[in-house]
């Protein structure tokens, strides 16, 4: 059994610009087929605005308050909100307040499959 707490997970700055903590992906454990990580913005922040070829993505936004367009849909998201990245759709997300939120990829994310405009 893996067991990874997020508190002993390093911080670092992935392609798109915001700060990701892995918890459970193919450089700490076993994982073939998923991944999941917290990611952080400061309020002001915004990442990149890209799109993954491979890489279906979930956010679950834990806390804050931000704005995320996917494909060119714009919608303000808050704590408690799911949203569902498919593969090929541009994205980005904007913090109007700190956000935190958890990030599963499957495939598991990879800095490769990840294009900008």
């Amino acid at each position: 059994m893996i067991v990874n707490q997020l508190c002993n997970q390093i911080p670092f700055t992935t392609a798109d610009g915001s700060t990701i903590r892995s918890i459970l992906d193919a450089t700490n454990a076993p994982v073939e087929k998923q991944s999941l990580a917290e990611a952080s913005l400061a309020a002001g922040g915004e990442t990149q605005r890209h799109y993954h070829k491979l890489s279906e993505e979930i956010y679950f936004m834990l806390e804050g308050q931000g704005v995320m367009e996917v494909d060119g849909d714009i919608r303000e998201i808050g704590a408690g909100d799911a949203i569902l990245i498919p593969r090929n759709a541009w994205h980005q997300v904007k913090a109007v307040t700190d956000i935190r939120f958890l990030c599963c990829c499957a495939p598991v994310y990879s800095h490769e499959d990840t294009y900008f405009e």
